[in-house]
């Protein structure tokens, strides 16, 4: 296999490949307290008061008029991807394996750029459908730790209120909607928040995530086709990382992309380094104006690689150990933190400021998930149907 660090390169090019008269761009780049169940009734209340660190708070503001808008975006990117890698750090390697989590465990370890790059771009008015491997979408998009950690265990504080421990989880209050496990079977879902988008009058774009096995499947292409036939503001975000479960890339497409499927459907596609977060921001930028200025859906192939077996469960056997080592060290947040320190965009000290902040942010929504109640057997129907 090619060396990444040089098919990957840090530095700006690009190239452009024509198929079905459509361009194929090629990019290779370079708090809060937690409170105790004290509602004045004695309850435990629905939602942890941990507030998530905003963009703005996640920037030490010491100095913000010495700092650049890319200074100041790279620090927004390091909070979130090292809030989304502790958590679900915490998630699989100690609570899982201490048997506090009920159901299954999906993490994008190595793949952390690619939410965060994309969901910072996202507007009050855009709806978003993550995968399991996007959990830092839920953090920006306002969804504390505590809530997050409360809906793997079981428990009342948890977005479904103990009825799902796992990821199929969503809040319209948040823009985000509940992952479906045939992830494929989001697009079409896409197609149509976009198209009520549309019908609304809102500018709003539906962000869709998926991984490059979903492209696979004849939901995918359904998906596509109709957003693209009716022109939809959707941004088709593709987070390949070489493996649908245990099937690599080359055994489940004959094409060399994703993003070549684009121009079969007559709509821009684009790949992009997926472990670069300010290049997938970028592309993303690039995406989302399209779609909102109302020329149609448009597709990101964000190239990374899965750093972990398919679930907690999985010890990824089928792999090959070289192909760890080779992408170990492209990895996103590595690659961010050396970034900012050539630049000067942090030193060391600021970095290291901010994995104390996360581990305290995450050691406390530990604590706050872990006081919140298994739920009522006598709920169980609650909000099942409709009710008086």
């Amino acid at each position: 296999m090619q060396n990444l660090l040089t098919s990957l390169p840090h530095k700006d090019t690009e190239q452009t490949h024509h198929s079905a008269s459509i361009p194929l761009k090629i990019n290779r780049l370079p708090h809060s307290t937690p409170t105790q169940p004290t509602h004045s009734n004695g309850t435990f209340p629905i939602r942890d008061t941990i507030t998530p660190m905003s963009a703005t708070q996640a920037i030490n503001t010491e100095r913000p008029d010495q700092r650049t808008a890319e200074a100041t975006l790279a620090h927004q990117c390091l909070y979130y991807m090292s809030m989304m890698r502790e958590l679900e750090d915490r998630i699989e390697r100690k609570l899982y394996r201490q048997g506090k989590i009920v159901g299954g465990v999906y993490v994008g370890r190595g793949q952390e750029a690619i939410p965060v790059g994309t969901a910072l771009l996202a507007g009050p008015d855009d709806v978003l459908l993550p995968s399991h491997r996007d959990q830092a979408v839920y953090l920006i998009r306002g969804v504390s730790a505590g809530r997050i950690l409360a809906q793997y265990m079981g428990r009342v504080g948890g977005l479904t209120r103990g009825r799902d421990g796992n990821m199929h989880m969503g809040d319209m209050k948040h823009g985000i909607v509940a992952i479906i496990s045939a992830l494929a079977a989001t697009v079409p879902v896409a197609a149509g928040v976009a198209m009520a988008l549309r019908y609304r009058g809102t500018d709003g774009v539906a962000f869709s995530y998926f991984g490059d096995g979903a492209t696979s499947r004849g939901d995918w292409h359904e998906g596509v086709n109709f957003a693209t036939v009716q022109k939809l503001p959707v941004v088709f975000i593709c987070n390949n990382n070489q493996y649908a479960y245990s099937t690599p890339l080359g055994l489940q497409m004959a094409c060399a992309n994703v993003a070549d499927r684009g121009p079969a459907y007559n709509m821009p596609a684009e790949i992009v380094d997926g472990n670069d977060v300010l290049a997938v921001h970028a592309a993303t930028r690039r995406a989302v104006d399209y779609a909102r200025s109302g020329k149609g859906p448009y597709l990101l192939e964000c190239k990374t690689f899965r750093m972990t077996g398919h679930s907690a469960h999985d010890a990824a056997h089928y792999v090959p150990k070289g192909l760890f080592d080779e992408w170990g060290k492209l990895d996103p947040i590595i690659r961010l933190q050396a970034r900012m320190l050539e630049e000067g965009w942090a030193d060391s000290a600021e970095i290291e400021q901010t994995r104390a902040q996360v581990r305290k942010e995450v050691d406390e929504a530990v604590e706050w998930a872990e006081a919140s109640p298994l739920p009522d057997p006598s709920t169980l129907l609650d909000d099942v149907y409709e009710s008086q």
